[in-house]
């Protein structure tokens, strides 16, 4: 059995910091010393772009290619797409075309498991794979968490953040029930934070008040910082481009988080088998 965690990061509010914290957690447990895979779920490829792969058109393939195989029931390349990037992580990119395909899976026979499909074999290679979703609840983003053995939910530190995921909760809640009945929610991540204000504490107590009682609130928090924007633009991460800043540090305490829960449902696992 593969001992592959597949983790989405979803949110169907934008600017929430999802992309950004798809590709410096993955960097961060690749750091740890996992192999790490980061799909790129979204047809604006905001993370193929923030990996340095700029121009979509000369991607050899993509995601959409990929699910597109697997609905006309062709051998899947998922090698073949695979892009390296230089800080020890694996890329699957996505494009435009993703939009086009998410047409045709209204139609398709086991339409949510699409995405699984292409990543079934290829996941057995890494120790965590993370999917960046889109910011929607459309099919693209039920194949994702369909994909998924939980969820992280990136939330901006700001009035209204809450209201949105009551929204998310239900769907995910019915993807758990109907399609994939493995599926957690690993936590919220509160993102974008600005410590000089009162604020994010208040949300903080606002999303534990209201979703605390079955919701885990990671005690990481991501400070909101103008280098992590720069980096974006340098196709690398926070890592490289700033090793020292708050935002390097709370990733890594993010990626530890992340670890220690893998831990602690494995031995929670076993003891359920003694």
């Amino acid at each position: 059995m593969s001992q592959c965690k597949v983790i989405a990061i979803a949110n169907q509010k934008g600017g929430v910091g999802k992309t950004t914290t798809a590709f410096n957690l993955g960097v961060a447990l690749a750091k740890e010393g996992k192999k790490v895979l980061l799909v790129d779920t979204d047809p604006q490829g905001d993370l193929t772009t923030y990996a340095g792969w700029y121009n979509q058109e000369e991607l050899n393939l993509t995601l959409a290619d990929l699910m597109e195989q697997s609905l006309t029931d062709v051998d899947i390349q998922t090698k073949q797409a695979l892009l390296h990037h230089k800080e020890n992580v694996d890329i699957l990119p996505s494009s435009l075309d993703l939009s086009a395909l998410e047409m045709s899976l209204v139609n398709a026979m086991s339409r949510e498991y699409t995405m699984r499909n292409c990543l079934s074999e290829i996941k057995k290679d890494y120790d965590y794979v993370i999917l960046d979703c889109m910011p929607s609840l459309g099919m693209i983003t039920i194949n994702a968490l369909a994909s998924a053995d939980s969820v992280i939910i990136p939330v901006q530190s700001q009035y209204f953040a809450a209201k949105g995921m009551t929204q998310l909760l239900k769907t995910i809640s019915k993807v758990k029930k109907q399609i994939n009945p493995e599926l957690q929610i690993e936590g919220v991540l509160l993102t974008l934070v600005d410590k000089r204000t009162n604020l994010s504490k208040e949300i903080e107590n606002q999303l534990k008040e209201s979703y605390g009682s079955f919701v885990k609130v990671f005690n990481t928090q991501i400070p909101i910082a103008i280098k992590t924007a720069e980096s974006t633009a340098r196709g690398a991460s926070i890592f490289t481009y700033d090793k020292n800043s708050k935002v390097a540090e709370a990733y890594s305490s993010l990626a530890k988080e992340v670890l220690e829960d893998g831990k602690d449902r494995v031995k929670n696992a076993t003891t359920k088998i003694r």
